[in-house]
C-alpha cells in the first residue's frame, strides 16, 4: 500500500493573488480567431448527449498552452470537438508566451484576463500552490492529468562533435574543464526554472560525473535565445521539448546527445492543472474537460492519426511551425547526429494514453509528483517548504487530484484503463538509478552529485 495519507477534500479559499506585469496572454497576436478553432476544423467527434444531473456548472473554460507537443492534447481536444461532446462547447485554448507568462496568468485568472489553467511542467503547480514561485503568494491548483510522456531532449552545439556527448558523456572532463581551455564555463540551458527540463539536464549531466552547479554555467533561457546561442557559438547545451530538438537539427545547429526517452523510460512529462477554486466551483466542468482531454489523447495515439494531428498542430494559430519539424517527433524517427544511429521508434516520440506496457501515461500518479518534489529536495530547491520528505507528501495530497480523474474515467466508460494504485512503483533511470516512491531517502542516498 502506498504511504501517501489520504486528506479529506476542501474547500480552496484564494486569498491572495500576484502582480501580472509583464505577463502576455496571446490571445490573438493580430492574428484573426488565434483563439478559436479553425475554419478548417477537420470533422468533429460526433456530439453525445449529456444528461441534465450530469451537465457542466459552466461550458466556459480557458485553457493555457505552449507551442511544443505536450499540448497536443488540449489541441486535439477542441479541435476534434471532444470537449464539446462532454459539454464544454465554449472551451478557449490560449497560447502562452513563456512558461512565467502562463504562471502569472493563471493567478491573476480570467477576471483579469488570464486562464483557468492548462498545461504546465512539474512541479510548477505545487510551487504556486505553495506559493514558491509567486513572490509568496499562495494559489492553491489541482493537479487533474498528465499529458504525455517523452518528446524532450537534450541538444548540443554542433562545436562539440566528435567529443562523444551521448547519453553517457565518455569524457566528463572535457566539460567540466571547459573554461580552462575556453575561458568560459559550458553554458547550457532550460526554459524554466525548477521544474521538467531543468531536472532531465541536470540528472543526465550528474549521471556521467558533471555537476551542474559547480561545473558548469546552468541557466533559464527562452527557447529562441538558445538556438541562436547555439548558432553564433556562445551556448553549448539546451534541454527543451520537441519541437525544438527538430528545429536545432533541421537548421543543421546541433545535434541530440540523448532523448528523455533514453533517460527514463516511459517518464512523467507535462500535465494539465486548473485553479483549484474553479475546480471546487465546477467539479463536473472539470470532469467533463478530462473527459474531452482522456478522448483527445486516445485519438493522438493512432498511428493513423499522427499526419492529421501535425496538420492541425502546424497552423498559424498554435505551433506555427513547419510539417517537418512535427513530424520526426510525432513518428519516433530523430536523426541524433554525430555519428550516432538514428532512431525510428514511434515509443520513443512523445505518446499520451498508454505506454507500451500497458501503465497508463495519462492517470496523474502521486508517485511521480512525489518524484519531482523528491528531486527539487536533490538540488537544494525550496528547503523552507520541502524539509522533509512527510512535507513533500503532504503537498502532493492537496494538490494531485487523482480522485477527479477516477470519477471521470469511469464516467466516460474507460474503466479498464484505470490504475488500481496512485504509485506506479519503483522506477529505474539509464544509469541504473532506481526511485522507490516507498523510500525516497534510499534514492536520495544513492546519488553521488547532490546539494542535499
Amino acid at each position: 500500500m502506498s504511504t501517501f495519507s489520504h486528506l479529506s477534500r476542501r474547500k480552496f479559499i484564494v486569498t491572495a493573488g500576484a502582480t501580472a506585469a509583464g505577463a502576455v496572454l496571446l490571445k490573438g497576436c493580430s492574428q484573426p480567431g488565434a483563439n478559436t478553432a479553425s475554419n478548417n476544423t477537420s470533422s468533429a467527434a460526433a456530439p453525445s448527449p449529456v444528461a441534465a444531473g450530469d451537465a457542466p456548472e459552466t461550458t466556459k473554460a480557458t485553457l493555457g498552452y505552449l507551442p511544443i507537443v505536450e499540448s497536443a492534447p488540449l489541441i486535439v481536444a477542441k479541435e476534434k470537438g471532444f470537449f464539446a461532446k462532454y459539454g464544454m462547447t465554449d472551451v478557449q485554448v490560449v497560447k502562452q508566451a513563456n512558461w512565467a507568462g502562463a504562471r502569472d496568468n493563471v493567478v491573476i485568472g480570467t477576471q483579469g484576463g488570464g486562464i483557468d489553467g492548462g498545461q504546465w511542467q512539474m512541479p510548477m503547480p505545487h510551487l504556486i500552490t505553495e506559493g514558491i514561485i509567486t513572490n509568496g503568494n499562495k494559489l492553491p491548483m489541482a493537479v487533474l492529468m498528465q499529458l504525455n510522456t517523452h518528446g524532450n531532449g537534450i541538444a548540443i552545439a554542433n562545436a562539440h562533435q566528435g567529443k562523444q556527448i551521448g547519453l553517457k558523456i565518455n569524457d566528463p572532463e572535457y566539460i567540466k574543464g571547459f573554461q580552462a581551455a575556453n575561458g568560459r564555463r559550458f553554458k547550457a540551458a532550460f526554459t524554466f526554472p525548477n521544474a521538467n527540463q531543468d531536472f532531465w539536464i541536470r540528472y543526465w549531466f550528474a549521471a556521467s560525473g558533471v555537476d551542474p552547479d559547480k561545473d558548469i554555467e546552468l541557466m533559464a533561457v527562452p527557447p529562441a535565445e538558445t538556438v541562436q546561442g547555439m548558432r553564433n557559438g556562445t551556448m553549448d547545451a539546451f534541454s527543451t521539448g520537441d519541437p525544438w530538438p527538430y528545429r536545432i537539427l533541421n537548421d543543421k545547429i546541433g545535434f541530440m546527445s540523448a532523448l528523455t526517452a533514453e533517460i527514463w523510460q516511459n517518464h512523467p512529462e507535462e500535465y494539465f492543472a486548473m485553479r483549484a477554486d474553479w475546480v471546487e466551483a465546477n467539479p463536473k466542468a472539470t470532469k467533463a474537460l478530462l473527459k474531452g482531454l482522456m478522448e483527445a489523447q486516445q485519438w493522438c495515439d493512432q498511428p493513423e492519426n499522427r499526419e492529421e494531428m501535425v496538420n492541425i498542430a502546424s497552423r498559424r494559430q498554435y505551433f506555427n511551425a513547419p510539417k517537418a519539424v512535427l513530424t520526426g517527433p510525432w513518428s519516433g524517427t530523430y536523426e541524433m547526429g554525430d555519428g550516432k544511429a538514428a532512431i525510428n521508434d514511434i515509443n520513443k516520440g512523445s505518446r499520451y494514453w498508454k505506454d507500451p506496457n500497458g501503465n497508463s501515461i495519462s492517470y496523474p500518479y502521486k508517485s511521480h509528483d512525489l518524484w519531482f518534489l523528491t528531486e527539487s529536495m536533490r538540488w537544494g530547491f525550496h528547503k523552507n517548504v520541502l524539509t522533509d520528505f512527510d512535507a513533500a507528501k503532504k503537498i502532493v495530497d492537496r494538490v494531485n487530484r487523482e480522485d477527479l480523474w477516477r470519477e471521470a474515467a469511469k464516467e466516460a466508460g474507460f474503466t479498464a484503463d484505470i490504475p488500481k494504485e496512485t504509485s506506479r512503483g519503483v522506477e529505474t533511470f539509464f544509469d541504473g538509478i532506481k526511485f522507490d516512491p516507498e523510500n525516497p531517502q534510499a534514492y536520495l542516498d544513492s546519488l553521488k552529485i547532490k546539494a542535499a
